[in-house]
């Protein structure tokens, strides 16, 4: 239990010495050059400061004493060793398999798990290839022009953050991406009208090839195709799956020669590496997919093989345990400076809240402490003309990771430097804040406003750049991500692995689905009776 653990007690102490102490008084003094540089860390292409956190140089030791405390190495080998710790499910979480070099010993269950994934990667290769290259064609011999990938979960979000943060690498005269997930129809209506059916290939994402809201989409397409056109002993050239329910693959009609497997040891929100990443692969070409995974592999052999205190998942997960479970603060803000980068924020809140939003122990015991904060943000600039006036002056403290490229995707003179300056600024005003003699000192002279102007700063933050936003970089970020999440579960001593609280909503839904239209009646609490009554009048008239 992390809580009876020697460094928590010990942070515990060290939190009540130094809490009010103000980050502006460290940056004061005369070590604060060393501080910058003691407080900041390089790896697989990007540059970390966090400098800008509420810590000293005793609360950076303890904390590392904490991970070494909580196991998180001895975790960290046993993930790449491919063993069970996915312990509900029974199974290993090798994603770090997937960027591996082809002749790494990964295995799981005694078994290498490499020329599987090669196999798939050669297949991923050549099919990208004759679809951008016009050699694969649509039924009636068209040349594919748009692709859509209908998935959910870890099966839409990472790819779609990915070719979205690549989309400037993306070929003009290339496949256009087409994203759907939504149950929600209009979501696919909104698609389908921008779409010529002859030269649409779509990619059916899902592991079991039963997800409802997968599948709901994929026979509404698949009818599109029919009521458009095509055949449907051609409907293949227009179909390909990413499962590995190869029964179920057939039956819909896609050839299995078109179904791109993957494995239960790779969590969805860990899996745009594998074949759920064929869209990326499709959109900026297999290459650039590559130079993702090796950019993956960069920070995996960092992780593995960095000292604690200078490794980067490590530092950024110790972080954000410090201010969870020390200073209890229930949020946490990401706010990439990138239009690129815009998705990124949506991709971290399935990570992090999904792998480390659990209340119970890997034993089974209840957690003690707080796990999972909850996790937002937008792109900068836009951030800050709405939510950063509450973390600059709100009563609620929000630690900030800044993320930005220095070479911008795409340019236009003047844009850049406008927006690193303004990244720049908000990392700098949080924690040096203003004080009413300042305010007095630059002219200031109406008393009833001054307080309104003051900003306490001490606000945290951390900041991380990147040359440029490639692929091998944003992979590495990703892994930073999928790590710094990991090493937070080992310490609240959690599975980060499964993700139980996602089912009983959906075991729910099937009865309520058969009621709303007619053809099934169940016993409800009386709100949720009176929701359906009131929704099967509607859909009834409807």
């Amino acid at each position: 239990m992390p809580t009876e653990l020697h460094a928590w007690t010990a942070l515990r102490q060290h939190h009540d010495a130094i809490r009010h102490t103000p980050m502006q008084q460290w940056f004061a003094e005369a070590e604060a050059a060393r501080r910058v540089e003691d407080f900041s860390l390089e790896a697989a292409g990007l540059y970390l400061d966090f400098s800008k956190n509420r810590i000293t140089f005793e609360t950076f030791a303890l904390l590392m004493k904490l991970a070494e405390e909580a196991g998180v190495t001895q975790r960290r080998d046993a993930m790449f060793a491919g063993e069970h710790i996915n312990t509900t499910e029974d199974r290993a979480a090798l994603h770090v398999a997937l960027r591996a070099l082809p002749d790494a010993p990964f295995k799981v269950d005694g078994q290498s798990v490499m020329p599987g994934i090669q196999d798939v990667l050669h297949r991923m290769r050549d099919f990208a290839g004759r679809v951008r290259t016009g050699a694969w064609t649509g039924f009636n011999g068209q040349t594919i022009t748009d692709i859509v990938n209908i998935g959910i979960g870890g099966s839409d979000l990472g790819p779609r953050m990915v070719c979205r943060a690549l989309a400037h690498l993306a070929d003009p005269k290339g496949p256009r991406m087409h994203f759907v997930s939504n149950v929600d129809g209009t979501e696919l209506a909104e698609t389908l009208v921008r779409l010529d059916p002859a030269r649409t290939l779509v990619i059916v994402c899902s592991k079991t090839f039963t997800t409802l809201e997968t599948m709901a989409n994929a026979c509404s397409m698949r009818e599109w195709f029919l009521q458009n056109g095509v055949a449907e002993d051609q409907l293949a050239r227009h179909f390909v799956a990413v499962s590995t329910n190869r029964e179920a693959v057939v039956k819909f009609g896609i050839d299995p020669a078109n179904m791109f497997e993957f494995w239960d040891w790779i969590g969805g929100r860990f899996s745009l590496w594998s074949s759920v990443g064929l869209s990326i692969a499709l959109a900026v070409g297999f290459d650039a997919f590559e130079d993702l995974l090796l950019g993956g592999r960069t920070m995996d052999d960092h992780f593995r093989t960095a000292p604690l205190a200078r490794n980067m998942p490590v530092v950024l997960g110790m972080l954000g345990i410090w201010y969870r479970n020390f200073f209890g603060m229930p949020t946490s803000c990401m706010a990439p400076y990138s239009t690129s980068l815009e998705l990124f924020p949506a991709f971290l809140q399935q990570l992090e809240m999904e792998s480390n939003g659990k209340s119970v122990q890997i034993n089974g015991d209840p957690v003690r402490s707080d796990t999972s904060p909850v996790v937002w943000g937008t792109a900068g600039t836009n951030g800050q003309h709405a939510y950063f006036q509450m973390i600059h002056q709100g009563s609620q403290i929000v630690p900030v990771d800044f993320v930005a490229p220095l070479v911008p995707p795409r340019s236009l003179p003047g844009h850049h430097a406008k927006l690193l300056a303004n990244c720049f600024a908000q990392a700098e005003a949080l924690m040096r804040g203003r004080t009413a003699e300042e305010l007095r000192a630059a002219g200031v002279t109406d008393e009833a406003r001054v307080p309104h102007m003051v900003f306490d700063g001490n606000r945290p933050s951390n900041m991380l750049l990147m040359e440029d936003l490639t692929p091998h970089v944003l992979g590495a970020l990703i892994a930073l991500y999928e790590h710094r999440t990991f090493v937070q579960g080992v310490v609240w001593n959690i599975n980060s692995f499964d993700q139980w609280g996602v089912e009983l909503g959906k075991i729910l839904a099937r009865p309520i689905e058969q009621e709303l239209t007619g053809k099934g009646e169940a016993t409800h609490d009386a709100s949720t009776a009176a929701l359906i009554a009131r929704a099967r009048g509607v859909l009834v008239r409807g």
